[in-house]
């Protein structure tokens, strides 16, 4: 069993940046896949990025791709979501998810356990 907490979100200005962070507990963290995710008001949850066990594969989705880098630290058992040049419609609930394999996904099926979320708020 992994227990997963997001921390980092907060409100910012178009433009600005945010670093959330995926910190687990439980298991050795080291072995899973871990994606971000978010839940925009009023719409279904969306895939963001995904970063394989050892970090060496990542994938992001178009929306975000130049802006968002997602990375890991395997000794501290977190993964970090930095978000740069943040816009209106980056606002989201963010979740990360995490899966015990060495594959990784854009599916939010693939991933077994999942934190409660932290908000994210980019005024214009």
């Amino acid at each position: 069993q992994v227990q997963l907490g997001e921390s980092g979100g907060g409100l910012v200005q178009a433009g600005g940046s945010l670093r959330l962070s995926c910190s687990a507990s439980g298991r050795t963290f080291g072995t899973y896949a871990v994606g971000w995710f978010r839940q925009p008001p009023g719409k279904e949850r969306e895939f963001v990025a995904t970063i394989s066990w050892s970090g060496r594969n990542t994938y992001y989705t178009n929306s975000v791709k130049g802006r968002f880098t997602i990375s890991r630290d395997n000794a501290k058992n977190t993964v970090y979501l930095q978000m740069n040049s943040l816009k209106p419609e980056d606002t989201a609930v963010y979740y990360c998810a995490a899966a015990p394999t060495t594959g990784w996904s854009t599916q939010p099926g693939f991933y077994d356990y999942w934190g409660q979320g932290t908000q994210v708020t980019v005024s214009s």
